[in-house]
């Protein structure tokens, strides 16, 4: 131990000594540490915040029936553009003959449209019409006011609930939203309640909606809209059983042949969530590319100097040999060397990273979470670069005649 620390201290020594060469020497780890760090930062972030978002909308215990599935391939939405819309009949079926492992089904569906309050208005906003079951599928509660009631549902009475932010651009912070009547679309509907705040995904707000009865949903914004099915089953554990139940009283309502495919689509959040780390696999891919190429690079170029070290430091190393110094301890001296002078760069690669990630985070809506692996990573990669690269030069240090070293002027 007093030996490994004795060595680092020398090498320590080596990279103050000379500054510029030994950042000119790590600059290729600190590019690619920097990549690790920021990149991954960055993105575990956005895995944070999209999967928050998913089961907030999708919900973790229950899963979505839509008319199409998910395609890849105009090709591939071609053979299901001609699928059936979604409809009340669909949402019957399912709760007629889905029984057994279903706890609750729910329709709604979505729209964009203008809110109103006397000279305030909000165009573009998200509105939802939601069937009386969606009490039981509601990803947010209300911070003030309440849920609509089931009864105010089935009858379609005219009634919302906003999210946090809609109702604060209509009213601000000095009036109380609930009982107020806004305008959709200049149809009147009385505030029951506000949703807590969720915040916002890559900039865009999470807290900007109304959702109303879906009666009064398909009289503002037409009947002909293909409805999207929220199951619930009895038991999250059930899930799978509880989708197959789900799709053979779908394909019974439809009168789908054994042989024929399904046309509508089935979603979980797991399967959305799928679909987003398929994508951020790819920037995964192209990371490894440049941190690989940087590392390889960075590796030449420190059993380059290396070299050269060992060529400066004939005289010390024949000195040290004829002294007693035992090629094990010449090439433990090197390696040290080498693996300090490239944990150097990781440890330069990791500061510059999480200034990056967070300077991103701040200035953007991306947001940037630095977990401990990858700084482990970083920096253990950077460590086994110098390993492997500072073997060769070790090597040829501890292979000196201690008298031809001597003779070296």
């Amino acid at each position: 131990m007093n030996k490994l620390f004795e060595s680092a201290m020398i090498a320590l020594d080596a990279i103050w000594s000379a500054k510029l060469r030994s950042f000119m020497t790590v600059l290729g780890n600190i590019v690619a540490v920097t990549s690790i760090i920021a990149v991954v930062s960055l993105i575990q972030g956005l895995n944070a915040s999209v999967k928050s978002a998913i089961l907030n909308q999708a919900g973790a215990d229950s899963f979505n029936i839509q008319q199409f599935p998910i395609t890849r391939s105009d090709e591939e939405f071609e053979k299901v553009r001609a699928n059936p819309r979604i409809s009340m009949d669909d949402m019957r079926a399912i709760r007629r003959y889905g029984s057994n492992l279903i706890a609750a089904v729910m329709a709604d569906s979505g729209s964009r449209g203008r809110v109103t309050y006397r000279d305030k208005s909000i165009d573009n906003m998200r509105v939802q019409g939601v069937s009386p079951e969606y009490i039981n599928f509601s990803s947010f509660d209300a911070e003030r006011g309440r849920l609509m009631s089931a009864t105010e549902v089935e009858s379609s009475r005219p009634v919302t609930v906003v999210g946090w932010q809609t109702a604060d651009r209509l009213f601000g912070s000095d009036v109380d939203p609930i009982d107020k009547t806004i305008q959709l679309e200049g149809v009147h509907f009385r505030i029951v309640g506000v949703s807590a705040k969720r915040g916002s995904l890559l900039g865009q707000t999470q807290d900007e909606f109304a959702i109303i009865p879906l009666g009064q949903f398909k009289m503002i914004f037409g009947s002909r809209r293909s409805l999207s099915i929220s199951v619930r089953p009895r038991d999250l554990a059930q899930i799978a059983p509880a989708i197959d139940e789900a799709t053979v009283a779908m394909r019974g309502a439809r009168r789908l042949k054994p042989k024929q495919v399904d046309n509508f689509g089935v979603f979980t959040s797991d399967t959305i969530l799928d679909i987003y780390h398929s994508a951020t696999n790819g920037i995964f891919a192209v990371l490894v590319g440049v941190v690989a190429l940087s590392l390889v690079v960075g590796g030449i170029v420190i059993m380059n100097i290396m070299l050269m070290v060992v060529t400066e430091r004939t005289r010390e190393i024949g000195l040290r040999k004829a002294l007693g110094a035992r090629r094990s301890d010449i090439m433990a001296q090197m390696l040290t060397e080498s693996v300090v002078l490239s944990i150097f760069g990781g440890i330069i690669g990791t500061m510059l990273g999480a200034g990056i990630a967070v300077t991103i985070a701040q200035f953007t809506p991306i947001p940037a979470a630095i977990e401990a692996w990858s700084v482990a990573l970083g920096i253990g990669i950077t460590a086994f670069v110098g390993l492997v690269f500072g073997l060769y030069p070790a090597m040829r240090a501890a292979a000196l005649d201690p008298i031809e070293a001597l003779r070296k002027e």
